[in-house]
């Protein structure tokens, strides 16, 4: 167990690093940042990457909703699920703080000026409103534990599920970044 919430800890602060990382320290620069496609594909290429990296250690969930989303789907252990999503939660905030720590070293550098955070109104990349977030929050999770369950169960092709959940993903944050920002 202690290596499965290793590997989910350590996943989640790569996530953290990798998403929400392209977004506030790559996405930004005029003429050279990566823009919405480029944090929607970090995301994505972050979850397939590690999915085959710890997939096999732990099942890569990263995620809470993810971990809470399988046990529904009777795909997960009860007795797991609140040390998953403390690994995960404390992952988060480990990478984040290395995040942060990254960040903060450049000049000018202010965490109130929105440090990859979620946001509806005035926050939304694109000014929509809190009901339009949390529809699209909703719907988007929903979609990605339809296309986890359905690209990890036993008659799907085998060892193609990474690539599948990591497009989803990237497909996910192209739809929704300008909506929420997608970060969380």
């Amino acid at each position: 167990m202690v290596r499965k919430l290793a590997a989910e800890f350590i996943g989640t602060a790569w996530l953290v690093l990798g998403g929400c990382g392209s977004a506030v320290l790559a996405a930004a620069f005029p003429q050279l940042g990566i823009g919405f496609a480029g944090v929607a594909l970090a995301f994505g290429l972050t979850v397939l990457t590690m999915a085959y990296a710890i997939g096999h250690v732990s099942g890569c969930h990263l995620n809470p909703a993810v971990s809470v989303g399988l046990w529904a789907g009777g795909r997960f252990r009860s007795a797991e699920l609140v040390p998953y999503i403390v690994a995960q939660v404390l992952g988060a905030i480990a990478g984040a703080a290395v995040l942060y720590a990254i960040a903060s070293g450049k000049a000018g550098f202010d965490v109130h000026a929105g440090f990859a955070s979620n946001g509806f109104g005035e926050h939304s990349p694109g000014g929509y409103s809190l009901a339009a977030g949390f529809a699209c929050e909703v719907a988007m999770t929903f979609g990605f534990l339809f296309v986890i369950l359905g690209a990890t169960h036993g008659s799907a092709p085998k060892g193609f599920a990474p690539i599948a959940i990591g497009l989803c993903l990237t497909l996910i944050h192209l739809i929704s970044i300008p909506v929420t920002s997608c970060i969380a």
